[in-house]
């Protein structure tokens, strides 16, 4: 059986990078179909960290999922193996 991606992309502004700074939190595109578990489950899964909490904000046609890491994990480690930092 294969595999589905959940994660699309991770996204990456000015006011995201201050979170993953300050909130160590890092900010995924989704599908809108997606629930939270399985969110928690990729980034766990891909990056090898533990997840804290997954909120998510939905409009339109896709899915923010806020990825709170736990303190021993630091979200600025994930985004400078991603490229963001």
């Amino acid at each position: 059986m294969s595999k589905t991606i959940i994660l699309e992309k991770i996204k990456s502004t000015e006011k995201i990078v201050r979170q993953i700074e300050v909130d160590n939190v890092l900010v995924f595109v989704v599908d809108r179909a997606i629930d939270k578990p399985s969110i928690k489950a990729e980034v766990e899964e891909l990056f090898d960290v533990k997840v804290a909490k997954v909120r998510t904000h939905t409009m339109k046609n896709k899915k923010l999922a806020y990825v709170k890491l736990k303190e021993d994990y630091p979200a600025v480690d994930v985004a400078t193996k991603l490229g963001m930092m």
